[in-house]
């Protein structure tokens, strides 16, 4: 799991460096994962929350949704494909460390499901946060590149930001396992903050899928295809 978390980050990101990835194209990706990853939190993470019978636990599925909001203030939205270019006047290594802040903050709550999820729905929630981490490091990698960042040091972070999810699933390891203090008792708290972190992502992607409110029939295949694939993995 771990391995795979971080490979598909690596790979995906240093695609940019061989493959002319059009923006219609990341699009598409970033419609089937917010697609994929909503239908599991529709089917899955939810249903498993609310068996947990902890009061008032739609309260931190919204504040997760809210932390999203503010984490999206230092990455511009990286998470669902906004792409900034920090220019800086043209300066080199002009790194875009809010961004990276951000995203990483995202990232790391993103993985820490992934650790003590039931195990019908854990294969699931992996390939989702895989499908989703693929167009960020995509995004991300270009992003660097185009920052007048150098090769090695957007790879550099790259493999950075590649640790974090893992990271942030062994955190939550500890915690369940009380070896990070005695916090597994706020387990589920956690979970649905992540959960309504996860609502908030997929959601501003399938929202912003249809440009000027036009119908495209390819997106929305695509869409219904990310749906399918997270109904069948029940």
């Amino acid at each position: 799991m771990y391995i795979l978390l971080f490979l598909s980050v690596i790979i995906s990101g240093l695609s940019v460096l061989f493959i002319n990835i059009s923006g219609t194209t990341l699009k598409l990706i970033l419609s089937f994962s917010g697609s994929f990853l909503f239908a599991i939190c529709a089917l899955h993470l939810i249903p498993e929350i609310y068996l947990s019978n902890t009061p008032n636990i739609g309260v931190f599925i919204l504040i997760g949704f809210f932390v999203q909001i503010l984490l999206e203030f230092f990455s511009e939205g990286i998470e669902h494909g906004h792409i900034h270019i920090h220019n800086h006047g043209l300066k080199h290594n002009a790194f875009p460390y809010a961004v990276m802040i951000g995203l990483s903050i995202h990232s790391f709550l993103e993985g820490m499901p992934l650790a003590n999820i039931g195990t019908q729905s854990h294969n699931s929630l992996l390939a989702g946060i895989v499908m989703h981490n693929i167009p960020i490091a995509m995004a991300l990698m270009t992003m660097l590149l185009k920052s007048h960042i150098r090769k090695q040091s957007a790879i550099m972070w790259l493999v950075v930001f590649a640790l974090i999810t893992p990271i942030g699933t062994f955190t939550s390891y500890a915690i369940d396992k009380n070896i990070i203090g005695n916090l597994s008792n706020y387990f589920d708290r956690i979970m649905a903050v992540v959960v309504g972190i996860f609502l908030h992502i997929s959601t501003t992607i399938l929202f912003e899928s249809s440009e000027n409110h036009r119908f495209n029939l390819i997106k929305f295949l695509v869409i219904l295809l990310g749906a399918g694939f997270a109904l069948v993995s029940l």
